[in-house]
């Protein structure tokens, strides 16, 4: 009994002495830092690759992520300055830059980090109003970052950013909002409306003065060039006539041509007697018409000619 309880223990010393030197075997993979204490004092740190670590006295104490990791701030209540209680939660967006510290300088600095965002977000929304709480997301985000940062280099952290995901305020609040906010469109629908309307009807009148000064240009053009065309026409019969007249005072001073006229107007007159010759029409003639130039003296034809 005494020999397989002896080789019992001996398996046993076996196997733990084989597990140890298999564990002392370290792979480090990317964006990853192993902190190795020996004999439980930090050591040194272990970076990407492979590393061999000396049994029983050697063990890795922390593994570290050095990539960014995002956070989750749970919903916390806050009041604002005009004493309203609203909801709020957010991320926060961080990675390990110092693996030590963030190993030794706190015991969680997830943990410690979320707690120093949620008293930020308190203190921050304390300061504010309810309608600049929306408003006001960027100088939540920066005061966050700010205060987290302050303390990064001991807990060996590097916080990017902050962003606030819901700010939920009481249904209570939230049923009055949605009423300002439907006064608002509606409000906004009618001076739309309003402005719309007005601006329709100046343009109806733009177009009407524009209708008006049109036809009146229209029509002044138009008599202007209608006064332009008969005075060109009478100007144009004007010098027709003096052309006429100076052609036939010409004639009238050439050798025959007082005669001519003379011929001319017995003529005009005997035709006009003609026309005059009608049915049912009384015509006086003189006792001798063979005498037709004491006719013509008689009507005044004469005196004409010589005028």
């Amino acid at each position: 009994m005494l020999y397989a309880f002896n080789i019992i223990v001996w398996l046993i010393l076996a196997f733990i002495f084989f597990f140890k030197i298999l564990r002392s075997i370290r792979i480090v993979p990317t964006q990853s830092a192993y902190i190795v204490e020996r004999l439980g004092k930090y050591f040194k740190t272990l970076g990407p690759g492979f590393h061999l670590l000396l049994p029983f006295v050697d063990r890795v104490a922390f593994i570290q992520d050095l990539k960014e990791e995002a956070i989750n701030v749970p919903p916390q209540t806050c009041f604002t300055t005009d004493n309203v209680q609203v909801e709020v939660d957010g991320v926060v967006y961080m990675s390990v830059v110092d693996p030590v510290k963030s190993s030794y300088g706190i015991t969680d600095y997830r943990y410690g980090s979320v707690q120093l965002a949620q008293t930020t977000v308190r203190s921050v929304i304390g300061t504010l109003e309810l309608d600049k709480t929306f408003e006001e997301r960027d100088l939540i985000s920066s005061k966050i970052v700010g205060v987290l940062n302050e303390v990064g280099p001991s807990w060996g952290i590097n916080v990017h950013r902050y962003e606030v995901k819901n700010i939920v305020p009481p249904p209570s609040v939230k049923n009055a909002m949605e009423a300002q906010m439907t006064a608002e469109r509606d409000r906004r629908a009618i001076l739309a409306k309003s402005e719309a309307d007005r601006q329709s009807r100046i343009n109806t009148s733009e177009g009407y003065k524009t209708e008006v000064i049109n036809k009146s240009e229209g029509e002044k053009q138009k008599r202007i060039n209608e006064a332009e065309g008969r005075a060109r026409e009478i100007e144009s019969i004007a010098e027709a006539t003096a052309q006429a007249i100076e052609t036939i005072a010409a004639a009238v001073i050439q050798d025959g041509g007082a005669e001519a006229v003379q011929l001319r107007l017995s003529q005009q007159f005997l035709n006009q007697l003609s026309n005059l010759a009608r049915p049912q029409t009384s015509v006086l003639l003189p006792a001798d018409i063979s005498k037709v130039e004491d006719l013509l003296t008689a009507v005044g034809l004469e005196k004409q000619n010589h005028e």
